[in-house]
């Protein structure tokens, strides 16, 4: 067995070592932009007059950002060679991902509002699956020229992390002679909205409550009538762009669906496999971000005459951290090289627990490894100044979003206890 990185893996991370310091980092330093990461992050980024929506001048410098990364080959690197693309490996992009986060906070990977400069396209994956030739062209190529973006509709105020029971409904209605849909509910958390061109909004179309068929998606266009924006809900982490929906007597045509009537959920997990991995290798790296930069400090720091690092108090908690990230970093990229040597088809019953367990263990770690950081550092550690806080807050909410870790968890125990995926019918 050969547990070493691809030489033309390692060679790319120098590449893109060399542009983040060649074109990233003049960028991040010009004009102030530093204000966006320094101990002024969440003021320079959130209009708190304009419902704490994201400042236009921070997601200017993002977009700047990625035109120099799409100029250089490398915002596209996850896509499709079509589409211009690299056709990236679930295992690179796991690598990148983590490596990014090590770095720290910076212009060249933020995750506070899912930016990179080698970007995650999971809509290109559920359109190229699921959609039309005319919705691929649409909605693919138009979502890398900024003309098309697409928010995702599925969560609801009183249906989280069961979607089967929401209580958006589409029926059919003919207009003027054109067949179509009349969408009646509510959404919560949308991210996005406030630049989205349109909304994929998960409605049922038939069955029951609590059926996982008969939900549909419908691609609701921005400005339609009857799908307001209520609220954009304040967050532990800011700026915001979740807000609150209502869809009132909303009419789309037949075209309006994407992928099959009544496959809905289908559709809905066709890519969170990928998103959860990457995911999860960044939190990683940012755990051991905030393992390295602590280890540093304890070196640095020399209360009563001598270095922090002497106490065990100090070393053992770190020591721990250290090895799960370790451990961790093993099980992400076997997890991401397996994923990238099955069909997409079968990753759901062959490795979806294993993605599970990544996802869930490395969210819980990096906010762990953060307020550890935080405590090591002391005062200073609590402070804005260092990105301990702004760390803690960003990955806390991976560990409700994405799936629950609760729910990652009780997907763990149904393929571990042999209700789903490979051991099915095992202990029957």
């Amino acid at each position: 067995m050969d547990f070493s990185l691809p030489q033309d893996l390692l060679d790319y991370l120098d590449e893109l070592d060399r542009f983040i310091e060649a074109e990233i980092k003049p960028l991040e330093e010009a004009d102030d932009n530093i204000r966006f990461f320094d101990h002024r992050r969440e003021w320079a980024r959130t209009d708190f007059d304009n419902g704490g929506l994201p400042r236009h001048e921070w997601e200017q410098l993002l977009r700047a950002a990625m035109r120099k990364a799409d100029a250089a080959g490398h915002w596209r690197f996850s896509a499709p060679k079509k589409y211009g693309g690299k056709d990236g490996s679930n295992l690179w992009m796991a690598v990148i991902r983590d490596r990014f986060a090590q770095k720290g906070l910076g212009l060249h990977n933020d995750l506070q509002n899912e930016h990179s400069i080698v970007g995650n396209f999971p809509f290109v994956a559920m359109f190229e699956e699921w959609g039309t030739p005319e919705q691929k062209e649409e909605f693919i190529l138009g979502g890398f020229a900024g003309t098309r973006r697409t928010a995702f509709g599925l969560t609801e105020p009183e249906h989280g992390s069961d979607a089967t029971h929401m209580e958006t409904r589409a029926v059919r209605e003919t207009r003027d002679g054109v067949d179509g849909w009349l969408i009646n509910g509510r959404k919560m958390w949308i991210t996005g909205m406030h630049v989205a061109t349109h909304c994929a909004t998960f409605a049922r179309t038939s069955g029951n409550d609590g059926d996982a068929r008969g939900i549909t998606c419908f691609l609701v266009p921005t400005g339609t009538p009857g799908m307001t924006v209520d609220e954009y809900m304040w967050t532990f982490n800011m700026p915001t762009d979740h807000p609150r929906m209502t869809f009132r007597d909303v009419w789309v045509p037949d075209s309006a669906i994407l992928g099959v009537e009544g496959r809905g959920l289908s559709l809905a997990q066709s890519f969170v496999h990928q998103n959860r991995i990457r995911q999860a290798a960044s939190s990683l790296g940012a755990a051991t971000f905030c393992v390295e930069e602590s280890v540093r400090y304890a070196r640095e720091r020399k209360p009563f005459g001598e270095e922090l690092a002497r106490n065990q108090g100090i070393q053992f908690p770190l020591v721990e951290l250290a090895t799960q990230c370790e451990m961790l970093r093993l099980l992400i990229y076997k997890t991401a090289w397996d994923m990238d040597r099955m069909e997409h088809s079968a990753i759901e019953r062959e490795l979806s627990d294993k993605i599970s367990m990544c996802n869930y263990w490395a969210n819980r770690l990096v906010c762990e490894a953060a307020d550890r950081a935080m405590q090591v550092h002391g005062g200073i550690g609590y402070s804005r100044h260092k990105p301990f806080e702004h760390i803690y807050r960003h990955h806390r909410r991976y560990r409700i979003t994405e799936g629950a870790e609760e729910i990652q968890m009780r997907k763990v125990a149904a393929y571990l206890f042999g209700y789903l995926g490979p051991r099915k019918g095992l202990f029957a």
